[in-house]
């Protein structure tokens, strides 16, 4: 009979999720995690053979969090997937600090994980496809929520903006397609 595991996958992602968001990507490490868990590193390679893997689960778990949040888009015309999508990110955002989204951008350095990240892109320019005014509006909304992350890992929130830039996306988005 084996033992009992000390730490379940969950709460290792729990911890690894507030050592990224007190020191960064840079500070996630298979060490500073078991430490930080009161585990052994081979502990933690039991749930994540790798930083690799360690990564791809945290990334894993926020995306499944924000598709949660986004909900079933299925039947969605074009600008009510973009404004559950933008609702979605609004909500998602004061979890997601600079120093989480950087830790996506190292994430991004794997070529696997960036072509599963241009399928997930692919998949939403599906659904906004079109060439209604309506279906253009949307994507280019869409494209500014997305320029908008990008910028918000870089630390344009720090005077609290991020909000007012997503209301004026809706606004626009509201008056293209009324």
């Amino acid at each position: 009979m084996g033992r009992k595991p000390t730490i379940s996958r969950e709460a290792l992602l729990d911890v690894a999720e507030d050592i990224v968001r007190t020191g960064g990507g840079a500070a996630l490490t298979i060490g500073a995690l078991a430490e930080a868990a009161g585990v052994s590193k081979g502990g933690v390679q039991y749930s994540f053979a790798s930083k690799d893997d360690l990564v791809r689960g945290l990334v894993d778990r926020w995306t499944g969090q924000f598709d949660a949040m986004l909900g079933d888009p299925a039947g969605d015309d074009p600008v009510a997937y973009v404004r559950r999508y933008i609702a979605a990110t609004r909500a998602s955002q004061p979890a997601m600090k600079a120093k989480m989204a950087g830790l996506m951008v190292s994430y991004l350095e794997n070529p696997a994980n960036r072509r599963e990240t241009r399928e997930w892109y692919r998949g939403i320019f599906d659904r906004l496809g079109g060439s209604s005014a309506s279906a253009q509006a949307a994507r280019v909304a869409f494209l500014a929520v997305e320029g908008l992350f990008l910028m918000h890992m870089n630390g344009i929130d720090e005077d609290g903006e991020w909000t007012a830039f997503l209301d004026d996306v809706e606004a626009v988005l509201a008056r293209l397609t009324s």
